[in-house]
């Protein structure tokens, strides 16, 4: 990281901006449990799961930052703020964020305000949702067969409106990811058909994907919104639209009663 000498904090406190992964604490990296361990302060957010924060330090300072729909903790702003304050008490924290800080994660953005105030920073990678919620259930996002492309995009539709760019959704052979879509999900679903989906692509959406409370709903484009619905799924959501999704029923091998047995 370069930044101007004249504006450094002194080299005592740093952020580390860590990936907590999709939820399951064992996917954590080595390097974020030692960070966890060690650290002064830990600044998280909503999607960070129970089991992750087992492994912080008990003498480590938490500070709750999440944000769901509509009800923000701390704005962008504030969490900038307070990581360039705590810095600069000396400490050493960590900015802990689920799946991957740098995917849907304004963890680029929290590092820019970081640099620009001259405090020292590392990043540590996590398993991002898309990667570790659909491994999870039986869902393979590229395949010979079905697609050779993936593409990861965000749902949460400002203002309620579909500003998405549906030509690039509805390309052939090719698997869609979609965070935070769950709200938005109807007009998914019918933006995509109306610009050229078949109204038969698989589709699935999985609820607390990696934890013991998984659930995993498929159908298609045309009866997925009254299918999620009828199940009562709740944020945090991932959705999966393609012809991969006809993999789950096979490939599913996730049984949380199962696996918390053996552990």
């Amino acid at each position: 990281m370069k930044a101007d000498v004249k504006n450094l904090i002194p080299d005592i406190g740093r952020v580390y901006l860590v990936g907590a992964g999709p939820g399951d604490p064992e996917l954590l990296t080595l390097r974020a449990v030692r960070l966890l361990q060690q650290a002064d302060v830990i600044v998280y957010d909503n999607l960070v799961s129970e089991g992750v924060l087992e492994f912080v330090s008990p003498t480590a300072e938490r500070i709750y930052a999440g944000k769901r729909r509509n009800e923000h903790t701390l704005r962008q702003e504030q969490i900038n703020a307070l990581l360039v304050k705590l810095a600069g008490e000396g400490k050493q924290v960590v900015r802990l964020k689920g799946g991957d800080p740098f995917i849907f994660g304004r963890g680029g953005e929290e590092l820019q305000t970081l640099a620009a105030s001259g405090v020292a920073f590392e990043v540590v990678p996590g398993v991002t949702a898309a990667s570790g919620v659909s491994s999870y259930a039986g869902i393979p996002l590229t395949h010979r067969d079905h697609a050779q492309c993936c593409l990861f995009v965000t749902g949460h539709l400002k203002n309620g409106t579909a500003d998405l760019d549906w030509p690039s959704l509805v390309r052939l052979n090719q698997t869609v990811v979609i965070y935070m879509g769950l709200s938005g999900l109807p007009e998914i679903c019918r933006q995509m058909v109306a610009h050229g989906s078949l109204p038969e692509l698989p589709i699935a959406v999985v609820q607390d994907g990696s934890l013991p409370t998984q659930k995993v709903v498929t159908g298609t484009l045309a009866n997925m919104a009254e299918r999620v619905a009828q199940a009562g799924l709740k944020s945090p959501c991932l959705t999966i639209i393609g012809e991969v999704v006809k993999l789950h029923q096979e490939l599913a091998w996730y049984e949380p009663a199962k696996t918390a047995a053996l552990a």
